[in-house]
């Protein structure tokens, strides 16, 4: 996934601080030596992580806003008939200092959290939102905007031009710019209790995922477990107060999955499971309220800007428009998904009764009998391909890919700082010049939240003098640490995310864009995980696994049993995957098209809807909603439906390389050249369209996933 950093929508880069600007500086103590006043001598101009100190932040971020302020106010008094050049050039340029500071901020508050930048977040995150407000409510430079807007037709603008014209109008359309006088208080209120409960929500699931721990004595109680996975247990539980000598788990999911995947004793697999889904339903961590809270303001808005519900509003800028074309999709998907998961449950159902396990089958023997299945059905299992998907091995297929179809090579940089002694910094070579440079940061710790994205520690875009800024890209993984002489190893779900987020990286790393607002992963969200889920199809081409696929003690090449195996099984448990994939979506899109207020009660209202599609019991969301961080701290609220309308295009892009050869030159320059360098600036419906040539098909998404 990808995280927007940014509260405001439209607080971009500019390249020139004026003399008053500097001199504010030089007169403000807090200033004087705030490392985001100074120019950063690092390489490519990447922030300065050694120097900047928590109290930096909010001195720079009261400044950046100042600044942009008096950049805003500007356009306004300009006394001038408004055009292209004199208003929507000096704001797509203004608040450089702003857009400099957040990206750090924002980036750092969700990998390497602490009480004091929680602290810090609770005061910034407001004075962010409100300023976001005081830029889409304010008339004159909105009047400003249409009047550009209104007379297009009078100006030469090319194509990009007039998209960002489009772009920027729409966004202070949607952002609160026709509000009526009468009702922009409110409209503020609202914002800011949103941004507020978002903030506290993410938080809590945070805080109740660190704070849970399942201890195990006896070594017999974890049967089924391997040797690795003890071992990363035991060191888990070192340094925990009272657990020397014990075995630790926890609901990270690197932690967690492996024991629900292989551990035998049923009552602990129940234990860590309830654990794992029942966070935040109540306690001092519980989200229900804020449930409640959020989609009931969410809904004020939207009828504030003249939307029946909250996912119209959301949707009226996407590809999909609204509700109802989002609902068509996911139940095209959601019958065939439902009835082979249906399938599959009772061929489990019958392997526990066989087992002598009396009842119903659980959520947490879902993925004990899967797993036992695919070990009993193919002789496949995540300890059998772990050795051979080794995590620097898996970097280079990674590369390859990238080398074989867009020429880019990658170079670890050791002198690029970093903000963490697990993170790496490569540079992304083209033509040898370099154009990005990548941060990685691969493995859980507290002060992280759990998940993979990508987001940008500074966007591509070109400066007012032509020069091209690279992007300085940060990729955050919670993969397996190494342990002892053992590397950290994948499983097939962890390559698929290393090659997914390294989708979303992509689409930055390569945009050819002159104005930020546009580049990269500015697009639609229902279109921004395209690139990234296309590029999953790459992870086990038989092709790309003889590049990267060597067991990391001996070398050897995976064998070609195996890998005949995992082609075998690649449609296998998909009627689960698709099933609490889709379950998820229709949960947001339910809480966010009600159209009168509601009093939500949990677990409830999830209960009542997921009965209605007929979910069976065994089966829960992919995320229950007190932990469904996407749409309640994430940014995808009425959002989460596009996993899958983005599957729809990049089953069928994919289709067109399996049709010309996977690293056909030509349409890997056509897709390069279409779509990951054109960011937003046109109709990413037309973009998709002059690359494949003709509309997406949904048969090669239900082909792909087992489920035609």
């Amino acid at each position: 996934m990808t995280r927007k950093l940014f509260i405001m929508s439209m607080i971009v880069t500019t390249t020139v601080i004026g003399g008053a600007c500097k001199k504010r500086q030089a007169d403000n103590p807090e200033l004087a030596d705030n490392p985001f006043l100074k120019e950063w001598n690092t390489p490519y101009g990447v922030p300065p992580f050694d120097q900047i100190k928590t109290g930096d932040y909010l001195p720079a971020i009261e400044e950046g806003i100042r600044q942009q302020k008096e950049n805003i106010q500007a356009i306004c008094d300009n006394t001038e008939e408004p055009t292209f050049g004199n208003t929507l050039i000096p704001f797509e340029y203004s608040g450089e200092l702003l857009t400099k500071v957040s990206a750090v901020f924002l980036n750092l508050a969700e990998c390497m959290n602490s009480p004091e930048m929680e602290e810090l977040s609770d005061t910034i995150i407001p004075m962010l939102t409100r300023h976001e407000d005081d830029i889409m409510l304010n008339e004159k430079l909105f009047q400003r905007i249409k009047t550009v807007y209104d007379h297009r037709d009078k100006e030469s603008l090319n194509d990009e031009q007039l998209r960002l014209l489009e772009v920027t109008y729409k966004n202070f359309v949607h952002g609160g710019a026709n509000v009526p006088a009468e009702k922009q208080a409110r409209y503020r209120v609202i914002n800011e209790k949103l941004a507020a409960l978002t903030l506290k929500f993410g938080n809590n699931v945070l805080g109740a995922t660190n704070d849970y721990v399942l201890f195990v004595d006896n070594e017999e109680d974890l049967k089924g477990l391997t040797e690795a996975q003890l071992a990363t247990a035991k060191e888990t539980a070192e340094g925990m107060k009272d657990a020397k000598g014990k075995y630790a788990f926890t609901v990270h999911v690197p932690s967690m999955e492996p024991f629900l995947q292989n551990c035998e004793n049923r009552q602990l697999r129940k234990e860590l499971w309830t654990a794992y889904s029942t966070r935040c339903l109540d306690g001092k961590y519980s989200n229900t309220q804020i449930i409640n809270d959020i989609v009931n303001l969410r809904l004020e808005k939207a009828r504030i800007l003249g939307f029946d519900n909250y996912a119209n509003y959301v949707l009226d800028e996407c590809m999909a428009k609204n509700a109802d074309n989002v609902y068509d999709l996911l139940k095209k998907v959601w019958v065939p998904a439902l009835a082979k998961a249906k399938e599959e449950a009772a061929t489990y159902q019958k392997m526990m009764h066989k087992d002598g396990i009396p009842g119903e089958l659980q959520p947490y023997d879902w993925r004990y009998y899967t797993e036992k299945l695919r070990k009993e059905k193919y002789d496949l299992n995540d300890e059998a391909i772990r050795p051979y998907l080794a995590l620097d091995s898996t970097l280079k297929g990674l590369f390859y890919v990238c080398e074989q179809l867009y020429g880019l090579s990658f170079r670890e940089n050791p002198e690029i700082p970093v903000y963490h002694k697990d993170v790496k910094a490569f540079e992304v070579i083209d033509n040898n010049e370099v154009i990005a440079v990548v941060y990685m940061d691969f493995f859980p710790r507290e002060s992280k939240r759990s998940g993979a994205w990508m987001t940008n520690f500074r966007e591509q875009y070109y400066d007012r003098d032509g020069n091209n800024n690279i992007p300085v890209v940060s990729l955050v993984f919670n993969f397996t640490k190494p342990v002892g002489d053992k590397p950290s190893m994948l499983n097939i779900d962890e390559t698929q995310t290393l090659f997914h987020e390294f989708g979303h990286a992509l689409h930055s790393i390569l945009s050819r864009c002159h104005y930020r607002s546009l580049s990269g992963t500015n697009v639609p969200r229902d279109f921004v995980e395209m690139p990234s889920q296309f590029m999953e199809h790459f992870a086990f081409e038989p092709e790309v696994l003889k590049v990267y696929a060597h067991h990391y003690q001996t070398g050897e090449l995976i064998p070609e049993g195996l890998v005949k195996k995992i082609e075998a099984a690649a449609t296998y448990g998909q009627g689960f995957i698709n099933t609490e994939l889709l379950a998820a979506s229709l949960l947001d899109m339910d809480y966010h098209t009600v159209t009168e207020p509601v009093k939500i009660q949990q677990p409830g209202f999830e209960n009542e809807r997921m009965a209605k599609i007929g979910l069976i019991p065994s089966i829960i969301s992919r995320y229950r909603s007190p932990y469904f961080q996407h749409i309640f701290s994430g940014g995808y609220g009425a959002g989460y439906y596009s996993y899958t309308w983005s599957a729809l295009l990049d089953n069928d892009a994919y289709q067109c390389f399996k049709d010309h050869g996977i690293f056909d030159p030509a349409t890997a320059t056509s897709f390069r050249t279409n779509i990951l360098e054109r960011g937003n600036t046109e109709d990413v419906k037309n973009l998709y369209m002059a690359f494949r040539g003709q509309e997406p098909s949904i048969e090669p998404l239900l082909k792909n996933r087992g489920l035609k």
